[in-house]
């Protein structure tokens, strides 16, 4: 990225639409501090937790945390290792390859369904669901994008049923933690359970797939950086959440206030709609010198790629220990990545984030030499 309209933007904007849009890096912050008057009550759809203000978001964000806990992670690197190893080395062979298709979709996919504990079989479908999503989204059209939450609602619901019915034929994962979790000494009614899940499935898929495709097209474009990640692969974590920083996986999330206040020196109703950007509060030049450049070295206090406050992204450890093994192995599984022409790249339509098409070249390892 070479170039930022928001760089030189008021913190706080008309959206044309009788909304707001949220740019500062400031403001976002007191925003994301301040649950009582922002609420992330913005819709008529059940969305667990991050829907929910205190004291409602609390009880249920202590529900899920255990399930992002270091534990779970280390059981889940190995398959996230294997995944990478078997992605990265069918397509590390010089030739061009589409990588959103080609790696970082099934990579998002796969490491999913390895998190909750969906077998193989459920790939396709998923795939195929996510298809229609975007396209519903690309449409605009409201009855589309119902039908499409309806459907994946719907496949939920199925894996709930089987997993009650068939208790014993499960292992004890993700999945059936839930179905066996209580709160207030009660079992989560189905509405509850599909929320969460959606979110974990909906919501993770579009953005590790973003995260890795947004990666890989960094690295292809910038060979000084790739080089010196190749060099010193213990960097890689921090040089994954810094150009994450500048490029965002996920554009923005919304609130609502509660009452009258004042942001940015701006008098706002009740009720008024705010639209929180990431990637612009990301590039905020008050907060990050020289925030077009990538600097893995860089302080990350002030990144809010995983959020902050009481919103902040349960599961942030599990992003980097996956992005950081796809990149990691990416890069000791071949001796170049860079852009291919013969492919065309581009950039993901609105709402989406990263890129919709990815043409990229892993050129394979040389043969070592004979002595």
């Amino acid at each position: 990225m070479t170039h930022d309209p928001t760089l030189h933007a008021a913190p706080l904007t008309e959206d044309g639409a009788g909304g707001w849009v949220v740019t500062g890096h400031a403001e976002v912050c007191r925003i994301l501090a301040d649950h009582d008057t922002f609420s992330s009550r913005v819709s008529r759809h059940l969305a667990v937790p991050n829907g929910m203000d205190p004291p409602e978001h609390s009880r249920y964000r202590a529900l899920i945390e255990p399930h992002f806990s270091a534990a779970r992670m280390a059981e889940l690197a190995p398959r996230c290792q294997a995944i990478c190893d078997d992605l990265v080395g069918a397509l590390a062979h010089g030739d061009a390859i589409e990588a959103m298709a080609g790696l970082a979709d099934p990579f998002a996919l796969r490491l999913q369904c390895a998190f909750l504990g969906w077998n193989d079989s459920r790939h396709t479908p998923l795939q195929d669901w996510i298809q229609q999503k975007n396209a519903a989204v690309a449409s605009g059209n409201p009855q589309a994008l119902e039908a499409v939450a309806h459907s994946f609602d719907t496949t939920i619901r199925t894996i709930l049923a089987e997993r009650r019915s068939r208790s014993d034929a499960f292992p004890d994962d993700i999945t059936t933690a839930l179905l066996h979790s209580t709160l207030d000494g009660q079992p989560l009614d189905d509405a509850v359970l599909v929320s969460i899940l959606r979110n974990w499935t909906v919501g993770e898929l579009g953005t590790i797939a973003a995260s890795a495709g947004i990666l890989l097209h960094w690295l292809a474009t910038h060979p000084d950086l790739q080089s010196a990640l190749r060099r010193q692969p213990e960097d890689i974590t921090a040089a994954n959440d810094e150009i994450l920083r500048i490029r965002a996986p996920l554009p923005s999330n919304r609130r609502i206030t509660t009452r009258a206040c004042t942001l940015a020196g701006i008098d706002l109703p009740a009720g008024a709609r705010l639209t929180l950007m990431w990637g612009a509060a990301n590039r905020d030049a008050s907060v990050f010198d020289a925030p077009l450049e990538c600097r893995p070295a860089r302080s990350p206090a002030a990144n809010l790629l995983y959020g902050a406050g009481i919103h902040a992204c349960p599961g942030a450890g599990m992003s980097r220990m996956a992005l950081d093994t796809l990149i990691r192995t990416t890069l000791a599984r071949t001796r170049h990545i860079e852009p291919a022409r013969a492919i065309e790249t581009q950039p993901a339509s609105s709402p989406a984030s990263g890129f919709a098409l990815l043409g990229l070249h892993l050129h394979p390892l040389l043969p070592e030499k004979s002595a």
